[in-house]
């Protein structure tokens, strides 16, 4: 792999996949602890459509991925808290209609013919300089953001009705979570792809919870497990020559599996241990 950090489109994609697993490292814990997966995954494919439009309309990528993202977003977190017996059935039909704006809108976009398999399944050997900054700059407004509001997201993430309580303003700090979800989403995409985001969001972050004592070590562990996966899936890829998203996630996946065996075996131990006798 050491040979490969030689071009510049590689350096470019494990700088891009570092970013994005440190972001997804932190959000996701959030995304876990606050069992919002399913809200995750509608933000993600409803994202969709913010592609089409900047292809469409001539934007730049990230400008109008991110707002059409947002804007989906802040709508699923107002259903998800005024709605919630409905709130399934809203996500599943604004996921299915920000998909369907995105591709209609990339069938009619003139004389461009887009690569939707770069957006399903990730390009991040095609990451260019110029959006490594703005990954930057959003990567660091998302972390600026957590650190203001963690005391906040920490008492709303494990005791909603206490953190009222408290005079946590919890429904604002709902939406800003949900935003700096769609915002790590759009910057996912780029390296895993669409269809593969919410594993780099989930799986580092699941298997952090079972080894953390509290939600800032399981944010940290996260981002290194989620560093690790991104620069073993890039080695796997540039050596059997395959999809670098997909090798990520497939590197996440074993680990993930790996880890619920570790888990079962330890616990088979325990409860097979003998009893010391009493004398």
């Amino acid at each position: 792999m050491l040979e490969a950090l030689q071009f510049e489109f590689f350096r470019n994609a494990l700088l891009a996949g570092l970013m994005a697993s440190i972001i997804c490292g932190v959000i996701g814990s959030l995304v876990v602890v606050n069992r919002i997966v399913f809200l995750a995954g509608g933000i993600a494919h409803a994202a969709y459509g913010g592609i089409g439009l900047s292809f469409f309309f001539g934007w730049p990528y990230m400008a109008g991925t991110v707002g059409f993202a947002l804007v989906a977003a802040m709508v699923m977190a107002l259903v998800t808290l005024r709605l919630k017996h409905r709130s399934d059935t809203v996500i599943g039909v604004i996921w299915a209609l920000g998909m369907a704006i995105g591709i209609i809108l990339l069938d009619l976009t003139p004389g461009y013919n887009v690569d939707l398999m770069s957006y399903l399944f990730g390009s991040i050997l095609a990451v260019p300089g110029s959006d490594l900054l703005q990954m930057f700059i959003a990567s660091t407004a998302i972390l600026i953001t957590l650190l203001s509001f963690y005391r906040g997201f920490l008492a709303m993430s494990y005791d909603e009705e206490f953190a009222r309580l408290r005079g946590v303003p919890v429904g604002l700090l709902y939406f800003v979570m949900i935003g700096m979800i769609a915002v790590s989403v759009v910057i996912t995409i780029r390296v895993v792809g669409l269809i593969l985001v919410i594993a780099l969001l989930t799986i580092p972050p699941f298997i952090a919870e079972r080894y953390a004592g509290s939600l800032a070590t399981m944010m940290a562990v996260s981002a290194v497990l989620g560093a690790l996966f991104t620069c073993a899936g890039l080695w796997l890829s540039y050596s059997a020559n395959l999809t670098s998203g997909a090798a990520i996630i497939l590197v996440a996946g074993v680990c993930f599996f790996l880890a619920i065996g570790v888990d079962k075996l330890r616990s088979s131990f325990r409860t097979r241990k003998p009893e010391p006798r009493t004398p």
